[in-house]
């Protein structure tokens, strides 16, 4: 199955669809038919659960970057960075590599234990 992703006049995904690959048979296919199904000419993009393609799976109000041709999220942290390779948000510290949990704290720009 195909995934595509509606994006709207400020490059905002509002709404994430599947398509069959029979009908799907590359991107424009897939764009097509969904102009047809929808009667309209909605900007579509294709998207991945592998993150294969545009860097990210498309999740509504994930924002497409055509520079990058890549789906972000919002940004979770003010203090969080772009990640402009994999387009994916990083704290400024690692998150800790041991078998416990942590949340982010903003206030103190760490990991807490949970």
């Amino acid at each position: 199955m195909a995934h595509f992703a509606k994006i709207d006049e400020n490059n905002i995904v509002v709404q994430v669809v599947v398509v069959s690959n029979d009908v799907a048979t590359d991107e424009q296919a897939g764009i097509t038919f969904l102009q047809n199904l929808y009667k309209n000419t909605a900007t579509w993009k294709q998207t991945s659960y592998n993150n294969n393609i545009r860097k990210n799976f498309a999740g509504i109000g994930y924002t497409y970057d055509s520079s990058k041709d890549a789906f972000i999220s919002a940004q979770p942290y003010s203090s969080w960075t772009l990640n402009n390779d994999t387009c994916r948000w990083e704290a400024p510290v690692a998150y800790p590599d041991d078998d416990k949990q942590y949340r982010w704290n903003e206030d103190t720009t760490s990991w807490d234990a949970v």
